[in-house]
């Protein structure tokens, strides 16, 4: 294995220091620091940028990767919401993030049950209104063509991405 030498100022010591303490191997703190940068780097040259989103329930974890978002939209009823977004990454899939908030609820209307006319509408639109919701809960997918996302998102969400999908990241001008 060949061997490298790196200089290390001393106000970054420290930081090495630490490095080696988490990693237990500097070389492989480096190489994976490294890495990372590249992907991260490449990626931004071509357009992409670097994306964390949160999954799971309620506050969850972050999930991150490298991509560009080509649609997004939603769709709401009397029971809540779902919002759609959906991203092409640096290796050409098809992420999909989906938060779903269920159970939304209103209350407190000023307009009492069975009012009709006039005074239902102004009942509805009192100051004296409540709602609540249940967490939510948000998934990603990760879809190999913009085929599979057909059944997985609203119709018209579908056609912005099947529209955008073979656009490129970023379209280099020569003007």
């Amino acid at each position: 294995m060949p061997n490298k030498t790196i200089y290390v100022s001393d106000d970054d010591l420290a930081l090495y220091k630490r490095a080696q303490e988490i990693a237990g191997n500097l070389s492989s703190a480096i190489s994976t620091a490294l890495r990372r940068y590249v992907e991260v780097e490449e990626g931004r040259l071509e357009g992409y940028d670097e994306i964390t989103l949160r999954v799971g329930r309620g506050a969850g974890r972050k999930q991150r990767f490298v991509g560009v978002l080509i649609a997004e939209g939603g769709r709401s009823s009397k029971s809540g919401y779902e919002a759609f977004k959906v991203y092409r990454s640096r290796t050409g899939k098809f992420v999909l993030h989906a938060d779903r908030r269920q159970q939304y609820q209103t209350g407190g209307s000023a307009n009492p049950e069975g009012a009709t006319g006039w005074r239902a509408w102004l009942g509805d639109w009192s100051s004296d209104q409540s709602w609540s919701m249940a967490q939510g809960e948000a998934t990603l997918d990760v879809i190999d063509t913009v085929e599979q996302l057909r059944d997985l998102i609203p119709a018209d969400l579908y056609v912005l991405v099947e529209e955008a999908a073979h656009q490129p990241a970023v379209e280099d001008l020569d003007i």
